[in-house]
């Protein structure tokens, strides 16, 4: 598949001939015999955790640079919508940033036990505020100095992160799905922080197939490892099966509840079906401040708790 693992095979092909097990054949003597029959000599490979945090042009991933990515990609020039972005619009209660903050913690905190990079956003059922989370999720990471972070509006069916930047929707992850654009076409920037987007693209009807075709995990696996984390916004659970199918390729699943909105049964269902895909904490949205603390502890039990 790709340049690493082709190293990898030849690697294990070469343990599987020790010194001294076989005749030696230099390499000299069998591109004589045969030039076409020996590959170039592999080149090395790179550990994508091995970069240094402060160090933003180090080589990570599959021979992929953030440097290279930042000058690449598309910059649309964004106009930020204010209203959704709790660390940028003034009139947001510091406690909402603040709890964000909180979240980024409780995701470092996972982070130290297992390996966490890409994460799923996602709710039982619309309008339980996955995207609001997911958006300003990764502007709580990206606020930190060098932290390079990757957005990505993987809902097919309804793609709404782009309003939040002021963005073009398209071309976008259905695109590159269908093999319409490559990653760098689909990828955007416009911000001083370290973030990347990459807008749903146009609506498409057969976006469950999309996300199963193999595409998708070609795409985290060129570019993932370049950012220090990966946040997916997904459609909601119950209603359609494309959440499912995009926590198979993430790390670990991060799902939304509305205070006095969604109902027990549905936040349980989608709990129960998320449990096999590292399901990582609930976040709780819309809580009223009274109910803060009862509503936060609830959501502790999952291991992740957000009360807005």
């Amino acid at each position: 598949m790709s340049r690493i693992h082709e190293a990898l095979k030849r690697a294990e092909q070469e343990r599987a001939f020790p010194i001294g097990a076989g005749p030696a054949i230099s390499r000299s003597s069998a591109i004589e015999a045969d030039p076409a029959a020996v590959p170039p000599p592999p080149p090395p490979v790179l550990d994508p955790l091995a970069h240094s945090a402060g160090d933003l042009s180090s080589p990570v991933g599959d021979f992929l640079r953030f440097d290279d990515v930042w000058a690449r990609c598309s910059n649309p020039g964004w106009r930020l919508n204010l209203q959704l972005n709790a660390f940028l619009d003034p009139a947001t209660p510091p406690p909402v940033r603040e709890q964000f903050r909180t979240l980024r913690s409780r995701l470092y905190q996972l982070r130290d036990k297992q390996p966490l990079r890409t994460v799923l956003v996602t709710s039982s059922l619309p309008g339980e505020g996955k995207t609001f989370v997911a958006n300003n999720l990764a502007h709580a990471f990206a606020r930190q100095q060098n932290c390079r972070v990757l957005l990505i509006d993987a809902d097919l069916r309804r793609p709404d992160l782009h309003p939040a930047f002021g963005a073009p929707s398209s071309p976008g992850l259905a695109e590159y799905l269908k093999g319409e654009a490559d990653e760098m076409a689909i990828i955007q920037r416009g911000l001083p922080e370290l973030v990347c987007f990459i807008p749903g693209g146009k609506q498409t009807a057969n976006s469950a197939e999309l996300l199963a075709n193999g595409r998708l995990r070609v795409l985290l696996d060129a570019v993932g490892p370049v950012f220090d984390w990966v946040i997916l916004d997904s459609p909601p659970t119950l209603p359609v099966s494309d959440a499912l199918v995009l926590a198979d390729h993430c790390d670990g699943v991060l799902t939304v509840v509305r205070a006095a909105q969604t109902g027990f049964d549905s936040a349980q269902k989608s709990c129960q079906q998320l449990r096999e895909k590292n399901l990582l904490g609930v976040a709780l949205n819309c809580a009223e401040d009274g109910a803060a603390y009862g509503s936060y502890y609830a959501a502790e039990q999952s291991g992740i708790g957000l009360g807005n």
